[in-house]
């Protein structure tokens, strides 16, 4: 037996309807009223987002660091992995201003990239452009790949 279904306005009243409709905007808005900062991982993390690419030769990682001074970036080497942390400074005169938002975050930030080799810290290069910071770590020379053909053999 079917219980009757509640009507409004000629339209079925389903009672779940303001709960969907609030759950989905909590999903659809999840990440976008945290605090922002750099990217999709540091909005709820703190981290700087990070580009990790492999040549036959180097490792390279790229981060986008807007706001951050050069000054306030470090890059060091921990055993077999690349650290990159650094701290977004505020430094701003109120004056005369009655702020009501203010989008905008400070704090620290470290990034761990852990390699499958030993870096030689002589073979690491950290340059900074336009808010990006772009770091090349040399492979050593055992992890060069060599190519080796391999030949095919005919099934007997």
């Amino acid at each position: 037996m079917r219980l009757p279904v509640p009507t409004f306005g000629g339209r079925e009243l389903d009672l779940f309807e303001g709960f969907r409709r609030d759950f989905d905007d909590l999903l659809s808005d999840f990440g976008r009223r945290l605090p922002l900062s750099w990217g999709p991982a540091a909005d709820v993390t703190g981290l700087a987002a990070l580009d990790i690419a492999e040549t036959k030769d180097a490792v390279e990682i790229s981060t986008e660091l807007p706001g951050v001074d050069e000054a306030d970036v470090k890059v060091s080497v921990d055993g077999q992995s690349v650290v990159i942390s650094g701290e977004k400074k505020s430094e701003s005169e109120k004056k005369d201003k009655a702020w009501h938002v203010v989008e905008r975050s400070y704090g620290a930030f470290r990034r761990v990239v852990p390699l499958n080799f030993t870096p030689d810290p002589a073979k690491i290069k950290a340059t900074s452009d336009k808010g990006v910071l772009h770091v090349t770590v040399g492979k050593p020379a055992e992890m060069v790949a060599k190519k080796v053909e391999i030949p095919i053999n005919k099934a007997k």
